[in-house]
C-alpha cells in the first residue's frame, strides 16, 4: 500500500510498504478514506519528537472496516468510522475514568507514572513516534486499530467525511480546552493560536457560554480564517507587549476569564534561543505559554492543549502563583467526548469541515507537509484523500 512515511526531520515521503495485517483479536482493519495533517505532526517533522526508524505518520483519520480480529464484536465489514487518534484498551485503571491518554496498556515498551521526556509517557498514539508505542498512523491506505471495541465509533451515511473527520482529534481537543475551565456563562476566553485546534477551540467557547471569544494569532490569515470560521474577534500579534495591553483594555485591565494555549512548543526561534535550547536539552520554546499567562485575569483559568516536549528553564511558576490561576492541559481524552460531540455534528450544531483550505491526494502528501510546515499559501488545513 501507499503510506506517507517519516525518515529523518524535514523528510517525509509516500512510500510503497507492508498491507497492515490483524497482529492480536481485538484488532481491525481499516481502509483510510480521509487523513489529516495535525500541527502535532509538524513536532516530528521538525525533529522536536525524536523518531529513529521509518514510520507511518498521521493520528488523524477515518475509514472503512475490512477486516475484524476474532474479539471484535462492535464492528463488521462495511461499517464506517472515526477512530481517536489515543489507544485506549478499555479496561484499565484511567480508562475506566475516562482517562484514556493514560491508558496502562497500550505503550507497553514506555509507559509510566513519571511523565518523562523518554521513558514514562502516556498511552499509545497513533503515527507518534515510538515514545507513544510506534504504531504505524492513518497518512495511507490502510491502517491497524488496535482495541477495535473500544476506540472506533460508526458514523451515519448521512455525514460527508469532512463533516466528522475532526472529531478523531481537533475538535475534541478544543472543546476539551474549555470544558476544563468549567464555564458559567458570561466569560471572556482568549485562545492563543487560530491554527486548526485554536479555532475548534474558539467554536466551543461558544458553545460552553462565553459571552465574548477573541483569537490571537501572527499570521493574519489565520485571523481571518477564525472570524469567518468561528465568528470570533480577532487580533493579529505583532507584539506580546501590545496584545497584552490590548486585552487588558478590552477586559477592564483584568485580563481574559479563560486562556487557551492552542500553539504550544514553537519551531521559529532566534539564534539565541536555539543555542539554549541546545544547551538546556529543550524541545522549542513556551513563549505561547508566557504569553497566555500575562493575558489571563488574576484567579482565571489557563488550559493547555499545544504540545510541550521537555522541560523548560526560566518557566514563570511565581508567576503562576502570583496570579493565583487554574491551570490545566495535556493530551484530551478523545473517548471521554466523542459521541458527545458526534451528536453536536449530526444535529447540526457545530461545523467543522469549514478549517479546510486544502484538499490534495496522498500521494501529494510530502508537499503538503511542506506547504503546512512554512505556512504557505494561506494553509490552515490539510485533508489527503488515499
Amino acid at each position: 500500500m501507499k503510506a506517507l512515511v517519516f525518515h529523518k526531520p524535514k523528510d517525509v515521503k509516500v512510500d510503497h510498504v507492508d498491507d497492515p495485517v490483524i497482529k492480536e483479536k481485538t484488532d481491525v482493519i481499516i481502509k483510510v478514506t480521509s487523513t489529516a495533517i495535525c500541527g502535532s505532526d509538524l513536532h516530528i517533522y521538525n525533529g522536536f519528537f525524536p523518531q529513529v526508524r521509518n514510520q507511518v505518520l498521521g493520528h488523524e483519520f477515518m475509514g472503512e472496516v475490512v477486516e475484524t480480529g476474532d474479539d471484535v464484536k462492535k464492528l463488521k465489514k462495511g461499517d464506517r468510522v472515526i477512530v481517536p487518534f489515543p489507544i485506549a484498551c478499555g479496561g484499565c485503571y484511567f480508562c475506566s475514568h475516562n482517562m484514556h491518554t493514560h491508558c496502562e496498556n497500550s505503550n507497553p515498551n514506555n509507559y509510566g507514572p513519571e511523565g518523562g521526556i523518554i521513558k514514562e509517557k502516556g498511552a499509545g498514539l497513533f503515527g507518534y513516534t515510538d515514545l507513544y508505542g510506534g504504531y504505524d498512523g492513518g497518512q495511507a491506505e490502510y491502517v491497524r486499530v488496535p482495541y477495535g471495541d473500544v476506540g472506533p465509533r460508526i458514523v451515519p451515511d448521512s455525514l460527508a467525511d469532512e463533516q466528522c473527520l475532526f472529531l478523531t482529534d481537533i475538535f475534541p481537543t478544543g472543546f476539551a480546552a474549555i470544558d476544563w475551565a468549567e464555564l458559567k456563562g458570561g466569560e471572556t476566553v482568549v485562545v492563543v493560536g487560530c491554527g486548526p485546534v485554536g479555532i475548534m477551540a474558539q467554536k466551543a467557547g461558544w458553545l460552553k457560554g462565553a459571552k465574548r471569544v477573541i483569537g490571537l494569532d501572527t499570521k493574519q490569515y489565520r485571523c481571518d480564517k477564525a472570524k469567518i470560521a468561528a465568528n470570533s474577534e480577532t487580533i493579529h500579534v505583532n507584539k506580546f507587549e501590545e496584545v497584552i495591553e490590548k486585552v487588558r483594555e478590552m477586559t477592564n485591565g483584568r485580563g481574559a476569564d479563560l486562556v487557551v494555549d492552542a500553539v504550544g512548543l514553537e519551531a521559529d526561534m532566534n539564534i539565541l534561543e536555539k543555542a539554549k535550547m541546545v544547551l538546556n536539552m529543550e524541545s522549542g520554546n513556551i513563549h505561547a505559554f508566557k504569553l497566555a499567562l500575562s493575558l489571563v485575569r488574576r484567579g482565571g483559568t489557563l488550559t493547555t492543549v499545544g504540545v510541550y516536549a521537555t522541560t523548560y528553564d526560566n518557566f514563570p511558576f511565581g508567576q503562576m502563583f502570583e496570579k493565583g490561576i487554574k491551570w490545566r492541559g495535556g493530551q484530551v481524552p478523545v473517548h471521554k467526548y466523542i459521541d458527545d460531540l458526534l451528536k453536536l455534528v449530526v444535529e447540526d450544531k457545530v461545523i467543522l469541515e469549514d478549517v479546510i483550505t486544502h484538499r490534495m491526494a496522498l500521494s501529494d502528501a510530502a508537499k503538503a507537509y511542506d506547504i503546512f510546515n512554512k505556512k504557505e499559501d494561506n494553509c490552515v488545513k490539510v485533508i489527503l484523500k488515499p
